[in-house]
């Protein structure tokens, strides 16, 4: 499998700067918005935040940014970095909020050919006004609490967030990597007798990345990945948390990220 690189874009400095104050001492910039409550690092750390609505100044949709309805845009802050996903090229980037804005440093992208056009544009959207330093706000008085973004130009997005693992099992989770071999095995779950399961083993890496000691032994695992869809004849390296379920059906398995693909060799 090829590797994945990252580079630094260029945002341009002009584009990004704050905007200066009037000759009649007024801020000129993105519109201010009260927060509903204080938007805090671990606060924004607990939920992974999906692309709901996107509006622009006059209230229309902004269609360029939910060209893949099935897979909307995602943030994930985590450890002062911001990852936006679901995107054509993965992105990163360092963050701060400052006086209800949302501040960017330089970010890092993926380099994958982006062959439809209207992704790359996706991608673009998505930057500049992420890049703009818009306005934050959080409002969790509902069932799922509403991250709103509003830009310079008065586009307003507004994300709904989900309980990242660590917030639904009370706590960061064991790391381990798991090789899942290509054909799953016969097995009986808690939930079902003769049904089939991932056939899995440890594999072990040291403080470099570089494989450490002997696998594990091969066997069935009677949970499911969460996040994870197994293709069949393909076999994967993955990084995963386990959380400590306290029920029956043992031990939640979350994937962190696919580390090694391998697909079958063609005849």
């Amino acid at each position: 499998m090829g590797r994945v690189v990252m580079v630094l874009l260029c945002l341009g400095q002009g584009a990004c700067s704050m905007s200066s104050a009037s000759a009649g001492g007024e801020v000129r910039g993105a519109p201010v918005v009260a927060p509903v409550e204080a938007v805090d690092a671990s606060t924004l750390a607990g939920y992974h935040w999906t692309l709901q609505s996107a509006s622009d100044a006059q209230g229309a949709r902004i269609a360029a940014l939910f060209v893949r309805p099935d897979r909307p845009v995602q943030l994930d802050f985590a450890d002062g970095r911001l990852s936006i996903s679901q995107l054509c090229n993965a992105k990163a980037a360092p963050y701060r909020i400052e006086q209800g804005r949302l501040l960017l440093g330089p970010m890092l992208s993926t380099m994958m050919a982006c062959v439809q056009p209207e992704l790359d544009a996706l991608d673009q959207a998505v930057v500049r006004r992420l890049s703009s330093k818009p306005a934050i706000s959080l409002d969790r008085k509902g069932a799922m609490p509403q991250l709103k973004l509003v830009t310079a130009s008065g586009d307003v997005l507004l994300f709904t967030g989900q309980p990242t693992a660590e917030t639904r099992y009370g706590g960061p989770g064991a790391t381990m990597f798991l090789e899942v071999a290509p054909r799953e095995v016969p097995c009986d779950t808690p939930m079902s007798r003769g049904a089939t399961c991932l056939n899995v083993r440890e594999r072990h890496y040291d403080s470099h990345g570089l494989k450490a000691g002997e696998p594990g032994p091969w066997h069935a695992l009677v949970q499911t990945i969460e996040g994870y869809t197994h293709a069949p004849g393909v076999r994967n390296v993955l990084r995963v948390k386990r959380y400590a379920s306290g029920t029956a059906v043992g031990d939640v398995y979350v994937l962190d990220m696919v580390v090694e693909s391998h697909s079958p060799t063609p005849p």
